[in-house]
């Protein structure tokens, strides 16, 4: 019998380590390949780690609501082999773990001459993740003041945006301090304090039910804020005649079905529309960092998902103008089929360069999405509907019914102008009305 080591994840560069959120298999207890063991929780995702062989659990090193680096070994499988690969796979992920430490102690270092360290658990037994004690030692709040700060997280924990909300307040305080000390004169003519405008109280009636917001909803909520506060969105719209594309799928989505098992819908034929258009505008895929633009290499699609909690997910699609239809239909499918069961890997959600969401799928005519940061566009596809039109043709104007579409596009005004903007949508606009009814798939 050989033992596997199961081992924390390498995730996105900025993540160096997890907080275990739940066990999803006991000691004891026969794993699958690919079968998810446990629950983790970062500042960007919650995600499952899947075993990466068959076998039996017969250790968890770690207990819930621990803190565990990348590349730590997290738990113990006991498999049926020699104990050779498993040397090796050891050795290698050592030297990965070696890494990621030697990185860690480097940022451990760096924070120490900011501030004092701020401990896991405080004398009182409040826990705080890793990444509020990144931010207040950072930002140098003592353990005195994190203790002060109250948590709207589970059983009181203090979250990102408890202690974000926390230094705007006491940024606020002290730049009112100096303020006061600059302007002796005019505090001694006017002792009394100008109101600080607030947030008007919620009321809250006997009948009410209050809901505490998810972990991802708390994310997606803070997202969302960030990316209005950092790029100056603007909308352009365009209404697309997919006449042909409505009757081209119907003609042969019994056949696609038949030949490559997969449900050919509409999203997967935009998709493949707006890679294409993509690779024409490459400056449309950026990225805006600080002062400087960096443009990307590979085309990855995300993909606006809803999940049955009611939030979104945004699995990627990478090098997406390297698919055919047929693959990017059995792309679109699994994504979407995983992210509904919340079976999507950690890795498959980074790295989008550009995004694509679907509000049609609720039977909105058009939307205004709000960028996913740090990309600088991100295009909504409206719902399909059939409306009478006026026709070209060589005998004339005439009226008909046609299949229309609006979609909307959003894009960062400081890098992305109204030409690029607008001539990106006019390109996929002709590209989809010129769909051919006779293609092949």
């Amino acid at each position: 019998m050989a033992r596997f080591e199961l081992k924390l994840p390498k995730m996105e560069k900025s993540v160096a380590e997890a907080t275990i959120t739940s066990w999803l298999k006991e000691v004891g207890d026969t794993i699958e390949l690919d079968e998810a063991v446990v629950e983790i929780a970062t500042d960007k995702v919650d995600s499952e780690v899947p075993s990466e062989v068959e076998g039996t659990l017969v250790e968890v090193l770690f207990e819930q609501d621990t803190v565990v680096g990348v590349g730590e070994t997290i738990a113990v499988i006991e498999t049926e082999g020699e104990d050779d690969v498993e040397q090796n796979t050891s050795s290698t992920a050592n030297k990965e773990f070696a890494e990621v430490k030697a990185i860690e102690q480097t940022i451990e270092k760096a924070t120490e001459i900011i501030a004092a360290p701020i401990a896991k658990t405080s004398d009182s037994g409040k826990f705080y993740s890793p990444l509020v004690r990144n931010i207040a030692q950072t930002e140098g709040i003592s353990m005195e003041e994190l203790e002060a700060i109250t948590g709207s997280g589970k059983e009181g924990r203090v979250t990102k945006a408890d202690i974000l909300s926390y230094l705007d307040n006491r940024g606020n305080a002290t730049v009112a301090k100096e303020v006061q000390k600059a302007q002796p004169v005019k505090q001694a003519q006017n002792n009394s304090p100008k109101p600080v405008a607030k947030l008007a109280p919620v009321s809250i009636n006997g009948g009410d039910e209050i809901l505490e917001m998810s972990r991802m909803g708390k994310l997606i909520a803070k997202h969302m804020v960030d990316s209005v506060q950092t790029s100056a969105h603007v909308q352009s719209f365009i209404e697309i005649d997919v006449t042909n594309i409505v009757k081209w799928r119907g003609k042969v989505k019994d056949a696609f079905f038949k030949r490559e098992g997969e449900k050919l819908t509409f999203t997967p034929i935009l998709m493949h529309a707006v890679a294409a258009t993509i690779k024409k505008y490459p400056m449309i895929n950026i990225a805006v960092d600080g002062d400087t633009i960096i443009k990307r290499k590979n085309i990855n699609l995300g993909m606006a998902a809803a999940l049955p909690d009611g939030n979104l997910i945004v699995p990627v699609i990478k090098n997406a103008d390297q698919l055919n239809l047929v693959g990017m239909t059995k792309a679109v499918n699994d994504l979407a089929t995983r992210a509904r069961s919340s079976a999507l890997k950690p890795e498959e959600i980074q790295s989008g360069t550009y995004t694509v969401t679907n509000v049609g799928s609720f039977g909105s005519v058009m939307g205004t999405p709000i960028i996913n940061q740090p990309q600088v566009a991100i295009l909504a596809l409206g719902a399909i509907r059939k409306v009478p039109a006026v026709i070209d043709t060589p005998e004339g104007d005439f009226i008909g019914i046609r299949q229309k579409m609006f979609v909307s596009h959003s894009y960062d005004h400081r890098v992305v102008n109204g030409a690029l903007g607008g001539m990106f949508i006019k390109t996929l606009k002709e590209t989809l009305e010129a769909w051919d009814l006779n293609q092949e798939f």
